[in-house]
C-alpha cells in the first residue's frame, strides 16, 4: 500500500513514512493510491470479531511495513475494556427503533479523539523506537484533540508535544484536562485567536520544510492519515452491532468541525461498507453545511467564526475536507491545489450533483436546538448527551429514513460541557471518578499572539 498527496505530488510513500510526516511536502494530505475493497465474504468473516481484532484486520489493509505480529500486539494493547470501559469499546445506546448513539467517548479524556489517539501514541512509540529517532509533535485543538493527544503521548519515549489551542475558547473542563498536565514532554500554547488561527500556524510550520526537518516536526491532527485510519474501524464496528446481515444498510450522522470524523466514514463507504448516508451536522459555523447544500466552499476568517456552546466545532476551515474533495473531483491534484490555495471555490452543477453518489448530506444546529435536543433526549430516553452529540442528534432526526437504521456518533461525555447541561437540565452532569475538581489543579500554559515565527522560536528553545 502506497500513499500520494491530494495536491498532485505522485511520489509514493509507505505508511511508516507518512505516519511521522503529517502534511505532504507540497502542502497536501496523504491518501492511499486506491481504497482496498471489502467484499461480502470479508464482512461476514469480520462480523463478531472483538474490536482489537477488527482494528487489526482493517489496519492490515493499509499498513504493510509493520510486521503483522507487531501490529496485532499494538491493537490488542490499545483497545481494551480497561482503557475504554466496555468489551464492545464503542457500544450502541438505542433511542428507539432504528436510532442509536454509538459511544466513542469512554477513553481517558472522555472524547472520541481517544479512539484514534491511543493507537497513534502506540504507533509513534513503536516506529520511533524501531528507527532510534525522536519526534516533536505540533498540533492544534479546538478542545478534544489536544487532551487526547497529550494523554496518549505523556511519558512516551522520544516524543514531545507542542499543542496550540484558542485562548479562552474551550470549556473550563477541556482547558483543565490539558493545562494541568505537568509532564516535561508536554507543552501547551494558548493562541490569542480562534482554532483556525492555531491550525494555520501548524500548517505554516509544517510547510517550512527546512524547519520541519531540522526540528523533527510531526502532527497528531486529523491531517495525519494514521489517525483518520484508526477512526475507520468504528464505522465497521457500529455497522456490525446495528445489523444482522450484510444486506442491510446503515446511515451515520456525524457532528463535524474539522471533517476528520466523517471523512473516516467516507473511507469506510469507499471500501464497501454498506452505508446509505453520511450526514454532516454543523453548528452555527456552517461552512460545510453551506457547501453540501450549495456547492460553494467559503471559509471564514477569525471575526466571522462564532463562539458557540459546541466549541469543538467552532471551525471554519476544515482540514480533512480536502481529502473528500480530492475524491469528488476525480483525484485531480492540480485542481485540488488550485481550489484550496485560492481560499474558496464553487463546484459546477454537475460536480455538486455528484456529491449524492458519495452518500453525503448535511444539516445545521443552533444553541437553542442543542439545548432542546439535550432536554428531549433526557426526557424521552433518560440519556444525557453533550452539546456536540446534540447537534448530531438534532440533524439526524431531520434527515433519517425510517427504513434505514441511523447511528449518531457520540463525540464526548457531557461532563466536559457542564454549563450547557445545567442550562438544559438544571443539574450538573455526572463526572467519572477521579475528575472531581480538575479545574482547580495547577496549570502549565504559555499564552502567545497569533505569530508563526514566535511559535517556531518557542519550539526551537524547547527541543
Amino acid at each position: 500500500m502506497k500513499y500520494i498527496s491530494t495536491r498532485g505530488d505522485q511520489a509514493e510513500r509507505g505508511f511508516s513514512d507518512i505516519l511521522l510526516e503529517g502534511l505532504a511536502p507540497d502542502g497536501g494530505l496523504y491518501l492511499p493510491k486506491a481504497y482496498p475493497q471489502v467484499d461480502d465474504a470479508t464482512l461476514t468473516r469480520w462480523r463478531g470479531l472483538a474490536y482489537a481484532d477488527l482494528a487489526f484486520e482493517i489496519l492490515s489493509l493499509y499498513i504493510d511495513d509493520i510486521p503483522a505480529d507487531d501490529l496485532r500486539a499494538i491493537t490488542c494493547r490499545v483497545y481494551t475494556p480497561e482503557v475504554f470501559g466496555t468489551k464492545e469499546i464503542t457500544p450502541l445506546t438505542w433511542l428507539g427503533e432504528g436510532l442509536a448513539l454509538e459511544g466513542l467517548s469512554n477513553g481517558p479524556t472522555l472524547a472520541f479523539k481517544d479512539m484514534a489517539m491511543q493507537l497513534l501514541g502506540a504507533l509513534f512509540e513503536y516506529e520511533l523506537g524501531r528507527r532510534g529517532e525522536t519526534l516533536n509533535i505540533l498540533g492544534a485543538t479546538s478542545g478534544d484533540t489536544g487532551s487526547a493527544a497529550e494523554y496518549a503521548m505523556r511519558g512516551k519515549q522520544g516524543v514531545r508535544v507542542f499543542m496550540l489551542s484558542p485562548h479562552g475558547r474551550m470549556s473550563p473542563f477541556q482547558q483543565a484536562q490539558m493545562f494541568s498536565l505537568q509532564d516535561a514532554n508536554i507543552h501547551n500554547i494558548a493562541i490569542e485567536g480562534v482554532f483556525d488561527d492555531c491550525q494555520d500556524i501548524v500548517k505554516a510550520v509544517s510547510n517550512d520544510l527546512a524547519f520541519k526537518r531540522e526540528h523533527r516536526i510531526g502532527t497528531v491532527n486529523s491531517i495525519n492519515w494514521a489517525r483518520l485510519l484508526a477512526q475507520v474501524v468504528y464505522y465497521f464496528a457500529g455497522y456490525f452491532q446495528a445489523t444482522k446481515s450484510n444486506a442491510e444498510k446503515v446511515s451515520f450522522t456525524v457532528p463535524s468541525g474539522n471533517f476528520g470524523n466523517v471523512c473516516a466514514g467516507h473511507v469506510a463507504r469507499m471500501m464497501g461498507l454498506p452505508i446509505a448516508q453520511l450526514v454532516v451536522a454543523t453548528n452555527e459555523n456552517d461552512v460545510l453545511d453551506e457547501f453540501f447544500r450549495t456547492g460553494a466552499y467559503r471559509p471564514r476568517g477569525t471575526a466571522d467564526t462564532h463562539e458557540t456552546s459546541s466549541p469543538s466545532m467552532d471551525i471554519s476551515k476544515a482540514s480533512n475536507f480536502e481529502r473528500f474533495v480530492f475524491d469528488l473531483l476525480g483525484r485531480d491534484g492540480a485542481r485540488v491545489k488550485q481550489a484550496f490555495t485560492a481560499g474558496g471555490f464553487t463546484l459546477s452543477a454537475d460536480e455538486h450533483a455528484a456529491i449524492a453518489r458519495f452518500g453525503f448530506t448535511s444539516g445545521r444546529s443552533t444553541h437553542a436546538d442543542r439545548v432542546a435536543t439535550i432536554r428531549r433526549c433526557h426526557a424521552e430516553h433518560g440519556v444525557v448527551i453533550d452539546p456536540h452529540t446534540a447537534d448530531g442528534l438534532k440533524v439526524a432526526l431531520e434527515k433519517r429514513d425510517p427504513a434505514v437504521t441511523m447511528l449518531v456518533l457520540e463525540t464526548a461525555l457531557p461532563a466536559k460541557f457542564a454549563a450547557t447541561i445545567v442550562e438544559a437540565l438544571g443539574t450538573e452532569p455526572p463526572r467519572p471518578a477521579g475528575l472531581e475538581g480538575i479545574e482547580q489543579l495547577p496549570k502549565r500554559v504559555k499564552v502567545m499572539r497569533v505569530d508563526v515565527e514566535a511559535v517556531k522560536a518557542y519550539i526551537h528553545a524547547h527541543v
